[in-house]
């Protein structure tokens, strides 16, 4: 059995030296080993500049390298299925980039496969929410379950930034692309982190773009959690709501606020506001440590589960149930599901 999990990269995309090769150069037992990419030309570029010492010259060929042992996949949306397939049926351990797949259909299918391929000692799938290693997710969660808030009334979460690139391939609905995927999943993935279950959505609402309606530049939608509690999400890549990156939760005795769950390496604000016995509001600020970063954490934790068969927290099971989300928001706003059911 390897000590060192060698790590192959389908696709040398903007994310992968943030994602990927700077954690790794930090993190024990892993190193990165090779890459490819649709141009070969790009993928020896950026094996050059990173110190990646195999280019291959498509992703099958990475894929049969017995030299690799696990991928990642920062490959456009609608791609991450199809690969995350094929790396399960070469026996690759699998780091896929979220959304998993661009809908539930996909993910059923991945799921079944990685629950099979755990059955028999084979690879594990971690979809790629690096927030949620971070400790500031765990202490978010620990926060709603300790009952210092009391009992659960409402979450809220919205994941909003400038994407002004209205070409950008994020954009793209061959390509599952759209705010509530490339957002929206964050904002689905926190309020079921602090609703403590699978929400159903009431009502959903799109703003989409005038050259492709099929497409959601922001979502908006109402949630109802199953032991009560309502809720809300917010995604946007192009609206009036420029950058708001927080999640809420608001029970009987208090509420918990917190600015940038997503990479709190870089800042972020955790408030807990709660009542006195006087009726005054007592309010209380935590910060946990920055580093390790998120992306380290989810590294580490990707190693230990390929390596010690330490435990997925992300992974393609939980997928199923995000995706479940994010399917019934388009239904709701009237916009087609992403991705094709019946292609795999």
């Amino acid at each position: 059995m390897t000590t060192t999990l060698r790590i192959g990269l389908l696709g040398a995309a903007a994310i992968a030296p943030s994602a990927l090769i700077k954690p790794a150069r930090r993190t024990p037992r892993v190193a990165v080993t090779a890459v490819a990419a649709r141009d070969r030309a790009r993928a020896e570029r950026f094996a050059r500049k990173h110190g990646v010492p195999a280019v291959h010259a498509d992703y099958a060929a990475l894929l049969a390298d017995p030299q690799v042992d696990a991928v990642y996949i920062p490959l456009p949306n609608g791609l991450h299925a199809e690969w995350t397939l094929k790396a399960l049926e070469a026996g690759k351990h699998v780091l896929c980039e979220k959304p998993l797949t661009a809908n539930r259909a996909e993910a059923e299918r991945v799921a079944d496969a990685a629950d099979a391929a755990h059955a028999r000692g084979g690879p594990v799938v971690m979809e790629a929410f690096h927030y949620r290693h971070h400790a500031l997710a765990a202490r978010m969660r620990e926060l709603v379950d300790s009952g210092e808030l009391g009992e659960l009334r409402h979450v809220e979460a919205e994941v909003c930034f400038p994407l002004p690139r209205l070409h950008d391939i994020r954009y793209d609905y061959a390509l599952a692309g759209g705010a509530a995927m490339d957002a929206g999943c964050y904002a689905v993935h926190v309020a079921r982190l602090l609703g403590g279950g699978t929400p159903s959505v009431s009502t959903a609402t799109a703003l989409t773009l005038g050259r492709d309606p099929r497409v959601d530049r922001a979502m908006s939608a109402e949630l109802a959690f199953p032991g009560g509690a309502t809720g809300r999400v917010r995604a946007s890549l192009w609206s009036r709501r420029v950058l708001s990156i927080r999640a809420r939760a608001v029970g009987t005795a208090g509420e918990l606020d917190v600015v940038n769950f997503v990479m709190p390496q870089l800042h972020h604000r955790l408030t807990v506001r709660g009542a006195r016995g006087d009726g005054r509001r007592t309010v209380r600020r935590e910060r946990l440590p920055r580093q390790p970063s998120s992306y380290a954490c989810q590294l580490a934790a990707f190693v230990a589960a390929a390596l010690d068969g330490g435990p997925v927290i992300t992974s393609a099971r939980d997928a199923v149930l995000t995706m479940g989300v994010l399917d019934e928001m388009y239904r709701r706003s009237g916009l087609p599901l992403r991705g094709d059911p019946e292609r795999l």
